[in-house]
């Protein structure tokens, strides 16, 4: 098997094991995060009712040309200020972190980060 085969594996086996231990904590809804070659999205689901509540990406209009020339990590903190922001304006406060299989490391952190300061609770 080649590496990309196995990291993909890797990948996909990690964020089973997270999301069978975060999906619908206590009635919160669940932030999460995918992130790609070219950029991060991040949208707050209800478990419950299976919908999008929020959504900010990297691709967004508000942020495309804003983050076009910043780094990843940079980038990634804007659209988790957009996401926290999006949602306290539809009064979610609290929420549970899905990192998708994702290492809590880099971009993901600092979009994490960035929810976090702007007045995300999780």
């Amino acid at each position: 098997m080649d590496k990309a085969k196995e990291k993909k594996r890797a990948l996909l086996r990690r964020h089973r094991r997270v999301r069978k231990n975060i999906f619908g904590v206590d009635k919160r809804p669940r932030l999460s995060v995918f992130r790609s070659n070219r950029g991060i999205y991040a949208q707050i689901i209800d478990d419950n009712k299976s919908m999008t509540l929020v959504s900010a990406s990297t691709i967004d209009k508000e942020l495309r040309d804003k983050v076009k020339s910043l780094p990843k990590k940079e980038s990634a903190a804007k659209v988790g200020q957009l996401v926290a922001d999006r949602a306290i304006k539809q009064n979610i406060k609290e929420i549970v972190f899905d990192r998708g299989g994702n290492l809590y490391h880099g971009s993901v952190k600092e979009l994490a980060e960035a929810a976090r300061k702007a007045g995300l609770k999780f």
